[in-house]
């Protein structure tokens, strides 16, 4: 079948690249101008009879994004725009987007939130630091200068000392009076002293003896105010009870109980070693005080040790 008339310029004898060519540029081709397109310049157009080729090849950056390709005359182009199958994807409204575009807007598109994350990071971690490095320091500047700026220890704090608690008038404790040996008393005959029985508390183990009735041991002593004492002994007995007479300040004799409180078995003048008490009315200052044997009296003891105690105590 014979070939049919396609008529000039058909697209086999475009050739875009034929000025790179010794046979193509003697044919005429030429590099592309501004405006211009690429190829052979080709035939004249023949009248009545349309170019087959309806996308004709472009210089790069010639083609103008979002506009309408011009009609072809007496082509089917002419009777409004061009299809859409025949048109170029940059003639939609909008245009075909570039890659380099969207690449662009890709990175302008929104924040870096990663970097940002991490450059808070860092932040913070830098303020910690800080903080870290200025607290031991100022711990090391106090140890080294007492806290004080130059080195200098803070002067001390004065405080004020609260007097301490004075015990009321009831809970004083009294006063402690001296104790006094047995053989330091002023005696009264037939009492004399004696050192034969051991564990007498007295200076060289000496006590009293009253040997019968009239033997006595007196002595005085000083008390800070009226009021009640309590008058303690220390004496001896052989294993069974006695008994003698106390008189303060030469009035009221009374008798004084010199039990065997120690259970010395009878006759046991070294284990019968014990003590007993009587409370008794005194007033400030000296007073005279004496134990005696009595007519009725059971005087079989030895006096060891006597003292007074303000108030009424049990030893």
């Amino acid at each position: 079948m014979a070939a049919g008339n396609n008529g000039a310029s058909t697209p086999e004898d475009d050739d875009p690249f034929g000025y790179l060519y010794a046979d193509g540029r003697a044919a005429g081709a030429q590099a592309p101008r501004q405006g211009g397109g690429y190829g052979y310049p080709g035939p004249a157009a023949q009248p009545g009879v349309p170019r087959t080729s309806y996308n004709q090849v472009r210089a790069v950056g010639e083609r103008q994004y979002g506009q309408v390709p011009p009609q072809q005359p007496n082509g089917p182009q002419s009777y409004g725009r061009p299809a859409v199958q025949y048109a170029a994807p940059e003639t939609h409204p909008g245009g075909a987007p570039t890659r380099s575009a969207s690449r662009q807007q890709s990175q302008r598109g929104g924040p870096n939130t990663k970097g940002l994350l991490i450059g808070a990071l860092a932040v913070v971690a830098v303020v910690v630091i800080g903080i870290t490095v200025a607290l031991l320091s100022n711990k090391s500047d106090d140890e080294k200068g007492g806290g004080q700026a130059g080195g200098q220890s803070p002067a001390p704090t004065q405080v004020q000392e609260s007097p301490a608690p004075q015990p009321s008038k009831g809970e004083e404790k009294p006063p402690e009076l001296p104790r006094q040996d047995a053989a330091t008393l002023q005696l009264g005959a037939p009492a004399t002293l004696g050192k034969d029985v051991k564990g007498a508390k007295g200076a060289d183990g000496a006590y009293v003896m009253f040997n019968g009735v009239g033997g006595s041991a007196s002595w005085t002593a000083e008390v800070p105010e009226d009021g009640d004492y309590t008058l303690f002994l220390t004496y001896g007995v052989p294993g069974k009870d006695a008994k003698t007479t106390l008189t303060v300040n030469g009035q009221n004799p009374r008798g004084i109980r010199m039990s065997n409180f120690a259970h010395a078995p009878a006759g046991d003048w070294e284990k019968g070693w014990t003590n007993t008490y009587s409370y008794v009315t005194l007033k400030k200052g000296v007073n005279t005080l004496k134990i005696s044997c009595e007519q009725g009296d059971q005087c079989d003891a030895y006096l060891d040790q006597v003292w007074l105690q303000q108030g009424h105590g049990k030893g």
